[in-house]
């Protein structure tokens, strides 16, 4: 009998998940499932069921649950607890354990890019979840790091865990000097409202990198003219891989995350 693992959310859409999931299972010669599961916040407890009894082996969870997971599991994650969110769940030994790979996503990046965070100034733009995995690797890097959003004491409650985030409005980004990498934690330029940016086309020249988790398209406007620059997709792309190395207890070289990778870009963007 398969394994089952899943992605819950509210509303999955067009998910990639699904693909990239049944693609490491096939590189791998695995013979698991992985399917999609809309809830409403209702029914979490029935995915919590699911994985007590074993019907499902593990889940990656999306918006808006991961917060509400956690107070269901049993143990959490170093990392998760920190940043306060859990993607991925393990059932094992009679124990739900709650990690989070969407910092080990976005580390993959860092590391592609061979960017210099220690004792570097950072700026996250948005104060939504994913900034918050973001922020999380970027402290643990070394990193001097600026949140930037329009709505500073907001952020200030939502982020209080961070003693040594600066929170900062976009009005006051531009006073800041010795920039080095800026990421886009918004939804800002995602399709179809493709010509809009967090920043302008001339800020751009004051940082050494741009990173933007979104992913469609795959060359944002806030991308355009960055000396170095990626997309989202590998973050996306390297939590799954993350959260497979949980479930199967196995490591997934570098070399295949990479294979991986580019077959999944090939297949989002019609290559």
């Amino acid at each position: 009998m398969k394994n089952k693992y899943a992605l819950i959310g509210e509303k999955l859409g067009h998910s990639f998940s699904p693909a990239i999931h049944n693609m490491i299972f096939e590189r791998l010669k695995i013979d698991d499932e992985y399917s999609l599961l809309e809830l409403s916040p209702d029914n979490l407890i029935e995915v919590i069921k699911k994985l007590r009894e074993k019907e499902l082996l593990g889940i990656n969870i999306t918006i808006p649950y991961k917060t509400d997971i956690m107070k269901y599991l049993d143990e959490i994650s170093k990392e998760a607890r920190e940043i306060g969110a859990v993607n991925t769940v393990i059932s094992k030994d009679g124990k739900l354990i709650g990690y989070n790979t969407d910092y080990y996503g976005f580390k993959m990046i860092i590391t592609k890019l061979k960017l210099d965070i220690k004792d570097k100034k950072n700026f996250i733009c948005g104060a939504g979840g994913s900034a918050k995995a973001v922020i999380k690797c970027l402290e643990d890097l070394g990193g001097k790091n600026y949140l930037v959003t329009r709505d500073v004491e907001k952020a200030m409650i939502s982020f209080q865990n961070f003693k040594n985030l600066n929170i900062i409005s976009y009005n006051e980004l531009q006073l800041i000097s010795e920039k080095n990498l800026i990421v886009n934690c918004t939804p800002c330029g995602m399709y179809p409202n493709i010509e809009s940016s967090v920043i302008k086309k001339e800020e751009k020249k004051e940082y050494q990198a741009g990173i933007d988790l979104v992913y469609n398209p795959e060359k944002t406007k806030f991308l355009e003219d960055f000396k170095v620059s990626e997309n989202g997709l590998l973050m996306l792309v390297g939590q799954a891989i993350k959260a497979e190395e949980i479930w199967q207890e196995r490591e997934i070289s570098e070399d295949e995350t990479l294979k991986i990778y580019e077959k999944i870009k090939t297949l989002i963007y019609n290559r």
